[in-house]
């Protein structure tokens, strides 16, 4: 079920208003970006409607016994859903066009306006929700309030990664000073971790941030394991990444957590894109003259925030089989976040609640 649209091509004359190109081209917009498993849509990004012109929704339905054309992050690629295709006598495609949608004045003006609504009449059309949820990359993201986080903690699958290599997380803390970075490479990270299969070592190297010599700092590491632990409380937690990441001041004997470490944090932690991270730093420090937050501040943010506290406890805690050996659950099982059409999130039940 593939979703797009069409938008006449169209152009500004230098100092005037739109006008309709000659010819009257049309342009094939996938507002989606990406491939998903059909059971919801996604949510539209707003380049198809920046120009404020009238789109037609097209939709595409592949109605056959067996689902071969979609693929997603998870589960087969493109080239064995492409063999499984083919592998069918015939696949039949059912292709709809909705009403040309001509968005109202406000909707010109704002795309991220006229790309939702643009995306509910195609959701109410095909018969599913339509979600908050958007990828990054090759991730996928949800929003809440100000913030994008991962679908799925990618911590998690750090932690799958070293525990498969019999490595306990908790014992790796050493070594990372506060407020300075100390930038390793690979073969320094095998060595701390005491890692020696070359598999297992570039898997979780990777999933640090590196710099253009291919170094990652030692501070991320830290945090990041200290995280996978899982004996710490979040109150610890985050005073650990404070203490990392917080900067000395010119002025003063505070030291106060910047952009750039409250960044890394959301990043390594909740899979924050480190732009929104960036603009919420700004946000929370509207309120006093500082470029930055204390540690009273953060722990007030990351613990006690009605929303973004919430989120916290639940994406900081990665269950574990009875073997230590954590998993990462599916988007819809009953351990990872949902997010609500509202922007919030809702932590997941245990087992004995």
């Amino acid at each position: 079920m593939t979703r797009l649209l069409a938008a006449e091509w169209w152009r500004r004359s230098e100092g005037g208003p739109l006008q309709e190109a000659s010819g009257r081209r049309w342009v094939l917009f996938f507002p989606e970006g990406t491939c998903s498993n059909k059971k919801a849509l996604l949510k539209f990004k707003p380049g198809a409607f920046i120009a404020g012109v009238p789109v037609q929704p097209v939709l595409i339905r592949y109605p056959n016994s067996l689902d071969t054309t979609s693929w997603a992050w998870r589960g087969p690629g493109v080239l064995q859903v492409l063999w499984l295709t083919a592998s069918q006598p015939c696949s039949i495609v059912d292709v709809e066009f909705l009403p040309v949608y001509h968005p109202s004045p406000e909707e010109s003006r704002d795309p991220t306006l006229y790309a939702n609504n643009v995306q509910r009449v195609m959701a109410q059309a095909l018969g599913i929700p339509a979600t908050e949820c958007e990828f990054v990359g090759s991730l996928p993201v949800i929003v809440v309030g100000r913030l994008k986080v991962a679908l799925e903690p990618q911590l998690w699958e750090l932690g799958k990664v070293l525990r498969k290599a019999g490595l306990s997380p908790g014992y790796v803390d050493a070594g990372a000073e506060p407020g300075r970075s100390r930038m390793i490479s690979q073969e320094e990270f095998a060595r701390q971790l005491q890692l020696s299969d070359p598999q297992t070592v570039a898997g979780a190297f990777g999933y640090f941030q590196q710099d253009t010599k291919g170094l990652v700092d030692f501070r991320d590491v830290a945090l990041a394991l200290a995280a996978l632990d899982g004996g710490r409380s979040l109150e610890e937690l985050t005073r650990l990444a404070f203490e990392l990441f917080a900067e000395e001041q010119a002025e003063g004997p505070n030291r106060l957590l910047c952009k750039d470490g409250f960044s890394t944090i959301l990043h390594l932690l909740l899979g924050s894109p480190r732009p929104a991270a960036a603009a919420l730093h700004a946000e929370l420090c509207q309120a006093g003259p500082s470029r930055g937050l204390s540690l009273c501040q953060f722990q007030n943010f990351s613990l006690h925030d009605p929303l973004y506290g919430k989120l916290f406890s639940t994406y900081l805690r990665p269950p574990h089989t009875s073997r230590g050996t954590s998993q990462t659950p599916k988007a819809s099982s009953p351990g990872s976040p949902t997010a609500l059409a509202n922007g919030t999130v809702q932590a997941p039940k245990q087992k004995g609640d």
